[in-house]
This record gives C-alpha cells, sequence and structure tokens, in this order.
C-alpha cells in the first residue's frame, strides 16, 4: 500500500544540532534503501519532510515513522495518508 507521509513540526524550537540531522538522515537513508521509503522531499513552501513509504497498512507506516530520531525527541511528527488507485480512467473504456 502506498502512504503519504507529510511532516509537521510538534516545536517552535529550531532543529539545528547537527548530529540530531544526520542520524535522521543516516534513518532515512536506511529506509530508503530497504524499499519502504520511494520517495522523499521538501515542501516548496517550507522546510518540512513529505515521505512515500510502500507499507502493508498505515499502523506499519506509523511504526515505522516512530523510529526516526526526530519523531523519537518530540520534534517532528507525521500525518499519514493511505492512498488508492485512481479508478477514474474506467470511464475512458466503458461502453
Amino acid at each position: 500500500m502506498k502512504i503519504l507521509a507529510l511532516e509537521h513540526d510538534l516545536s517552535s524550537q529550531s532543529i539545528e544540532h547537527a548530529a540530531e540531522l544526520k542520524e535522521e538522515a543516516r534513518c532515512v537513508w536506511q529506509l530508503y534503501q530497504s524499499g519502504i521509503i520511494r520517495e522523499v522531499y521538501f515542501r516548496g513552501d517550507r522546510a518540512e519532510a513529505v515521505l512515500m513509504l510502500e507499507c502493508k497498512d498505515p499502523g506499519e507506516a506509523r511504526r515505522i515513522l516512530d523510529t526516526l530520531p526526530l519523531v523519537r525527541s518530540g520534534l517532528i511528527d507525521f500525518e499519514i495518508i493511505p492512498l488508492a488507485p485512481y479508478p477514474g480512467f474506467g470511464r475512458l473504456f466503458s461502453q
């Protein structure tokens, strides 16, 4: 199942600790290499991540995202949005 995960900052303090950011990047890289995170972006209008994950269900996505260092430290969280295939193209082929 494809899952869209939108980061939300939970703290008004800026995340500037290089060690935390490096560890976050390392964890995201490992999830990317394992095929769980399929795409990763930053929003164009603010410095918040947008992740596309491939997971069994939203619960699995939550468990995985909860392992990220910035989530564990309470600085960020993710809105998890399950995605379904678009069914509208079938209308093009109906008689």
